[in-house]
């Protein structure tokens, strides 16, 4: 039981120095024999790379949907969650540290088969799985395998994820996935390269990938840092983006910092803030825009674009009035409210139930 489970992957090649080349993500890591990546959890073994983490987790626990964050995706449902060890970027405000940048495997106390995931949480009454937080790209093996699972039960797959993946396998992985929330750091390469050590552009590509060649729902959340990301000139360079490339019909997440991590010295984020950037990215076109990480009922809530009806009102993650007829549209006007949603809400609330995996 406490053994690392190591399985083989397809996403690298020989190189002619003797080394492999992890062709995962951008980072493109040259290992040699007995190294690891950056994310920590793929490793040149026998020659090859693997990943060291398949099946064990560190934890397992049931949520309300709308914390991940996604609230045009079945509100009011439950969502079975995990996530691994480690990540491929490098953030030094990380809010999920102890996970995402983990190099102990103690950490990994928990162990599952996709289909114990699956069977658990069809028996838990959840709706989907979430594959979150630390990334599910660096554990693309398990959460494919375990998205193949849920499917035989009827139940989706929600990947939250940075965006941070090269082509080959980033098609391969949104195949299995039903919705993901896509977390755009910032709007500027200089941002990507000094605070998360990454670059911005796959991150972009990952998000016209999702609007123009699957069927995924999918969301932005958009982490607001006190004089990092948050200035007038990005935010409208985003929002001009977001409406060209994806469309006007995206939700968007802005949330708060907190100080964590490598940057305690900054400030969190005002609910000022979050309201001056949720009225900004209005007035640029996009519909439904959203805070999170605050107490903000009215940001909280979806309202119908088209007449200003409030349609799903939410108090943190508790729902409240329900404006959408059996058919997802407003009960008011008719619009049509782009999403994935039952004809009632579910239930669920706030309530956060962790889960004890059977041996």
């Amino acid at each position: 039981m406490n053994d690392v489970t190591n399985v083989a992957t397809k996403y690298w090649h020989k190189l002619e120095d003797g080394r492999v080349q992890c062709d995962l993500c951008p980072r493109e890591c040259h290992l040699k024999e007995g190294q690891r990546g950056l994310c920590f959890v793929r490793a040149c073994e026998n020659g090859e790379v693997v990943l060291t983490t398949y099946g064990r987790s560190s934890g397992f626990c049931v949520d309300p949907i709308e914390k991940k964050p996604l609230n045009h995706f079945l509100p009011g449902t439950p969502v079975f969650s995990f996530g691994t060890a480690g990540c491929n970027l490098s953030c030094k405000y990380c809010q999920n540290w102890d996970m995402s940048k983990s190099r102990e495997m103690d950490i990994l106390a928990n162990q599952a088969t996709p289909e114990q995931i699956a069977e658990t949480a069809k028996k838990l009454g959840c709706r989907s799985v979430a594959y979150t937080y630390n990334d599910p790209v660096i554990f693309l093996e398990y959460a494919v395998d375990t998205a193949k699972a849920c499917r035989e039960h009827d139940i989706k797959s929600v990947a939250v994820t940075a965006g941070y993946i090269s082509p080959g396998a980033r098609e391969d992985f949104f195949a299995w996935m039903d919705a993901a929330n896509v977390d755009l750091k910032g709007f500027t390469e200089d941002f990507y390269r000094k605070l998360t050590g990454g670059h911005l552009q796959p991150v972009l590509d990952t998000l016209k990938y999702l609007k123009h060649e699957t069927d995924v729902w999918f969301e932005i959340t958009n982490l607001l840092i006190p004089g990092h990301n948050d200035s007038e000139d990005d935010l409208k360079r985003m929002l001009d983006w977001i409406v060209t490339e994806l469309g006007p019909d995206v939700p968007l997440h802005f949330s708060a910092f907190h100080p964590d991590y490598k940057m305690l010295d900054v400030p969190p984020t005002s609910p000022e803030s979050l309201t001056k950037a949720r009225e900004l990215a209005m007035a640029h076109g996009l519909h439904y825009v959203y805070t999170g990480n605050v107490h903000d009922s009215k940001g909280g809530s979806t309202w119908c674009h088209s007449c200003g009806e409030l349609l799903i009102e939410r108090d943190w993650y508790v729902l409240g009035k329900w404006g959408l007829d059996e058919k997802g549209c407003c009960a008011s006007c008719g619009e049509k409210i782009p999403g994935v949603f039952d004809p009632r809400p579910g239930d669920w609330g706030a309530r956060r139930l962790p889960v004890a995996m059977p041996s």
